[in-house]
């Protein structure tokens, strides 16, 4: 349908058909793939592209090599742009819910790299047969703390959130605990496994800004230890094949286990008290109706939560 703003003097008509076109272009980052997903040609929405831009009074995509970027103005109205498209279909949709089988639009998922490692797999399977048009985008956490939520860069966060702001939503899942990991046969294994034993073995830290301490240096420093790091990763998955080929010891959190089982790793309490782990989810209000995310949080509280069928609700035992 097309719709178009009625003239007032000194405007410009404003085709608000332009505010769709606008959302694919920001979200795709490609004249062609925006093409594709609006079933147009390339020179069709090169064409559009030309009239956002004027319209706008900003290029909205740049060139940078081969890809295109978009402006400090794009990034800025990007969320808005998303938000009234997906308030106006709502309107169109008439009364009811909406069908998921009818959406076709990019969800993005902001956690650590675990996360996609562990519950991608069964999150496309469930968009395949719930959601067929979602498309999934999962992006690492940034050591920056960009609001990437409040800037529409992304619609959910999972994990530790330590945000404040008051224009995101979190909620809390559970409280996890950390466990300790190593390959499977590793000399730690063997025997009772004491805080002095478990601080004199050598230790693999993981952290995106490259820290080599954390609370569990603090709680071992309480009872008078301190363990040998020798190294660290920006990555937890990466870790996780380190710890594979070596006699290094790492952490991890429960909810990541089924990972480090397909693995072949072994988890096991850590023998000093930590402080838990509030898992959580968060997101801006201006998804708290939208049918599509709502389906997202859903999707995610059910793969992470502990008590699922097919997963221990107590994850003390070494496995």
């Amino acid at each position: 349908m097309h719709v178009t703003q009625s003239r007032e003097p000194g405007r410009p008509d404003l085709d608000l058909n332009l505010l769709v076109a606008l959302d694919v272009l920001l979200d795709e980052r490609s004249v062609r793939g925006a093409a594709l997903r609006l079933h147009l040609s390339e020179p069709a929405m090169s064409r559009t592209l030309g009239r956002i831009r004027k319209a706008l009074g900003d290029p909205v995509l740049v060139r940078a090599g081969r890809q295109m970027v978009p402006t400090p103005y794009a990034l800025a109205v990007q969320a808005e742009v998303s938000a009234v498209v997906e308030r106006a279909r709502a309107v169109f949709a008439g009364p009811g819910a909406q069908d998921l089988r009818t959406v076709e639009r990019t969800l993005t998922i902001v956690g650590q790299d675990a996360l996609a490692a562990t519950y991608a797999p069964a999150l496309f399977a469930r968009a395949a047969a719930e959601a067929p048009g979602v498309r999934l985008r999962f992006m690492p956490e940034s050591h920056q703390g960009e609001p990437v939520l409040r800037d529409g860069t992304a619609d959910l966060e999972v994990g530790v959130i330590d945000t404040v702001a008051p224009e995101v939503r979190v909620e809390h899942l559970y409280e996890d605990v950390m466990l300790g990991v190593v390959r499977a046969g590793h000399p730690l294994l063997e025997g009772e496994l004491t805080p002095r034993r478990f601080a004199a073995a050598e230790h693999l830290t993981v952290s995106r800004k490259g820290r080599m301490a954390g609370p569990l240096d603090a709680a071992l420093a309480e009872l008078g230890l301190r363990r040998r790091v020798v190294g660290t990763v920006g990555t937890f998955t990466g870790s996780l094949f380190i710890l594979l080929g070596t006699d290094l010891v790492g952490l991890t959190a429960s909810w990541v286990r089924p990972m480090t089982d397909a693995l072949g790793l072994v988890t096991f309490p850590v023998p000093v008290p930590l402080p838990p782990l509030s898992l959580a989810l968060a997101w801006h209000p201006r998804h708290d109706a939208d049918p599509a995310h709502a389906w997202l949080r859903g999707c995610v509280r059910d793969l992470i939560n502990p008590l699922r069928p097919g997963r221990s609700s107590a994850p003390g035992a070494p496995r």
